[in-house]
């Protein structure tokens, strides 16, 4: 069998590999053909989570559970295993899925007492966001098979060694429960390292199997069963496996999820028969149970349709939870009260205004609040970026009909009007202020953030209040919800969905063009993906290989201070750190620590 080419290199180009590291850690530019895509990609997200390259940092677990399934199923394999490699330089480690080393067995002395310098031992974790690139965490963050070889690795304490990492699933659930690894000496490393290491992970996910018994094995049949003639929401569950489909844990909010298994676990008593229930967000499901085995049971099948009339028709406080205004989806703090606020203020008649980043959504709230309080009116949008003298005449109209529906006129992108149009615009909604009729067409102006001018500042004066409409980073929790919502927009409700893996990077991804461009992205998608589960290969490069830590909202806003104040001092470090009253140390270190990237103009 001939060796990866790419494997040869990693072994072979150790002085190469160190420069490519070094022009990566110093920011310069690293040629994709230079470096393995795994790793590189692998190096991106070290940088994102801010991982330390001169040394390894990780937590301590004093007393990890050492008495699980994978621990007792996976020992005679390692024992085996460790005797065969008597006398070689080869640790073999077991951890669990988070990256906790729980098991290492090592019989070359050296070895040993180097792996104990960089914490390769019980009790500390491995996981790549704390050690960066390595054997193990790189192939549980990936869920496959990875080698990393020398210089390979994010910290250069781990640069002598050499590891092959290994996810093993359970047999059953599919779940990732750990991962197998095997760590050598750089110098005695070779292509076979990661063959055996596949093949160790393949016999402990065997012993899983005949350890689970032939009671699951039935549940696992009957739930791939279910699954494959039923669609829509399944899962299965006994008093020690819980199974769920793609498609439940895309659609299910985590607080719908757990009343299902609820009712499941109520249903482990039972009889074959359906229920209707309400969840919390208020989805109306019909439940079909179908126990398995005979007494004592081995579990329950079940499957949830969705009560499309529950959802759709009724006008209780749940549904209102899950869909906020008509068109619109999302349960984040910042995003309810942005909407709350826009909807308070309709009644009133009040002329309003709305701030936020471009593709936040500031139009489409005014369009879901119209829809609701005045279905029957008119909305008229402007768009300052392409208004004509004929366009502005026509908006002048509007604002001077007097009628008894003067309905609601909407000037977006207000930002981008020059000091001529702007002028223009404050005489006409001045001159609307001061007419008398019987009503008043509802005005509201959306426009980006930064500074204003003086004539700009003097046209907000007729509008008494300013609502800020939240980027997406700040209520990333809606991309769950989101996700299906604009599939559906798309004409893909049903036959798409989104996979838990792909999910977690959107929700890591800072979104610069905020809903819009998670809408714009989806559409990219479905050229070449239209049915199914949409999965982490399925997405464009920049959003797979960009994968950075959530950000609070407080990290984010203070990134977005340092963005801004580094905009306005035109890429000068110093000068912007002086105008934020923080040290240069500490910008420098914010930079790196948030991925930003200094312009100039």
């Amino acid at each position: 069998m001939q060796a990866d080419p790419s494997i040869a290199r990693a072994l072979t180009d150790g002085d190469g590999l160190a420069e490519y590291r070094l022009r990566f850690l110093s920011a310069e530019p690293v040629e994709p053909s230079q470096v393995r895509e795994t790793i590189l990609a692998s190096w991106w997200r070290s940088r994102q989570s801010n991982v330390a390259a001169d040394r390894v940092d990780m937590p301590y677990i004093h007393d990890p559970n050492l008495d699980t399934p994978l621990t007792r199923s996976a020992e005679p394999v390692l024992r085996q295993l460790h005797e065969q490699l008597a006398g070689q330089p080869v640790s073999i480690v077991l951890t669990d899925p988070a990256g906790l080393v729980l098991t290492r067995l090592t019989a070359d002395a050296d070895l040993e007492r180097h792996l104990d310098t960089v914490q390769l031992a019980p009790g500390f974790s491995y996981a790549e966001k704390f050690v960066g690139t390595n054997g193990i965490g790189t192939a549980l963050e990936g869920g496959r098979p990875m080698h990393v070889f020398g210089h390979e690795h994010y910290a250069e304490n781990l640069e002598d060694l050499a590891c092959a990492g290994v996810p093993i699933q359970h047999p059953i659930s599919g779940k990732t429960v750990g991962a197998v690894d095997l760590t050598c000496w750089r110098k005695d490393a070779g292509p076979l390292l990661i063959t055996l290491a596949k093949t160790t992970a393949d016999q402990i996910r065997q012993a899983l199997l005949t350890d689970a018994g032939a009671q699951e094995v039935e549940l696992l049949q009957e739930y791939l069963r279910a699954c494959r003639r039923t669609p829509g929401i399944v899962f299965a569950l006994n008093d020690d496996v819980v199974m769920m489909n793609d498609y439940a844990r895309t659609m299910l909010a985590p607080a719908d999820q757990a009343a299902l298994f609820r009712q499941a676990a109520e249903a482990l008593a039972g009889q074959r028969g359906s229920v209707l229930i309400e969840l919390p967000t208020g989805i109306k499901v019909q439940l079909f149970t179908r126990p398995v085995g005979g007494q004592p049971l081995v579990g329950v099948v079940i499957h949830a349709k969705v009560v499309e009339d529950g959802v759709t028709k009724t006008q209780d406080g749940g549904t209102r939870a899950r869909m906020l205004l008509p068109g619109l989806v999302g349960s984040g703090a910042l995003w309810r009260r942005a909407c709350d606020e826009v909807e308070s203020v309709y009644p009133s008649g009040e002329w309003l205004a709305l701030e936020g980043e471009p593709g936040v959504g500031k139009l489409a709230i005014l369009r879901a609040v119209h829809q609701r309080r005045d279905p029957g009116g008119r909305f008229s949008v402007l768009d300052a970026a392409e208004a004509t003298d004929q366009r502005w005449l026509a908006a002048r109209r509007v604002l001077l009909d007097d009628n008894d529906n003067a309905g609601t006129l909407v000037i977006r992108h207000l930002d981008r009007l020059d000091g001529v149009r702007l002028r223009a615009l404050s005489a006409a909604l001045q001159e609307a202020c001061n007419a008398d009729r019987k009503q008043t067409a509802r005005v509201a102006v959306a426009f980006g953030p930064g500074s204003k001018s003086e004539e700009f500042a003097r046209l907000l004066r007729l509008f008494p209040s300013t609502v800020d409409v939240p980027p997406l980073r700040h209520h990333v929790e809606d991309m769950q919800q989101l996700v299906p919502f604009l599939l559906a927009r798309l004409g893909y409700a049903g036959q798409l969905t989104c996979s838990p893996e792909t999910l977690e990077l959107l929700m890591r991804s800072s979104w610069p063009g905020n809903i819009e461009q998670v809408f714009q992205m989806l559409r990219q998608v479905v050229h070449h993906r239209r049915t199914g589960s949409i999965q982490p290969r399925d997405l464009p490069p920049e959003i797979r290989t960009v994968c950075r830590r959530l950000l609070s909202p407080l990290e984010s806003l203070e990134r977005d201070a340092i963005a801004q104040g580094l905009v306005n001092a035109q890429g000068n470090k110093a000068k912007a750190a002086k105008s934020l009253g923080m040290s240069r140390a500490t910008i420098y270190r914010k930079i790196h620590e948030f991925g930003i990237v200094a312009h100039t103009r």
